[in-house]
């Protein structure tokens, strides 16, 4: 399991399509990328341009989603994040901006398979042995 993070105070916003897709390269790769390595591994519809990647990973580090580190002449790009911090930290903004967080959590779980509320159950005994 993933290290659990304290709730963050700053807004977390969902990527576009593109940003979601780099990120997903970043997030598949066991180390750091370059531009011309995340262009390799994308996959889309259309060809992207070099500096269309260069411009969306420049954006994410812009946003403090990546860090980015000289290597050479190239930047090599990291997530800031793993993908399972990124979508808890989604959901905590979603909960945070729902107005009746117990009422949107009862949705939540009330459409979960018995193997999710398992799941759920040993996070949240997790997270109380945890806490101080």
């Amino acid at each position: 399991m993933d290290d659990i993070e304290p709730r963050r105070t700053t807004v977390v916003r969902p990527f576009g399509d593109l940003e979601a897709a780099v990120m997903q390269v970043l997030w598949d790769g066991d180390q750091p990328a370059t531009v011309r390595d995340v262009l390799g591994r994308l996959q889309t519809p259309k060809p992207l341009a070099y500096t269309t990647v260069m411009t969306v990973l420049d954006n994410l580090h812009r946003k403090g989603e990546v860090v980015r580190e000289m290597h050479g002449r190239a930047w090599s790009y990291a997530p800031v994040r793993s993908r399972a911090q990124h979508s808890a930290a989604l959901l905590q903004d979603v909960l945070q901006h729902a107005g009746d967080s117990q009422a949107v959590l009862m949705h939540f779980v009330a459409d979960l398979g018995p193997d999710e509320v398992s799941q759920l159950q040993q996070a949240v005994q997790a997270a109380q042995r945890s806490t101080p």
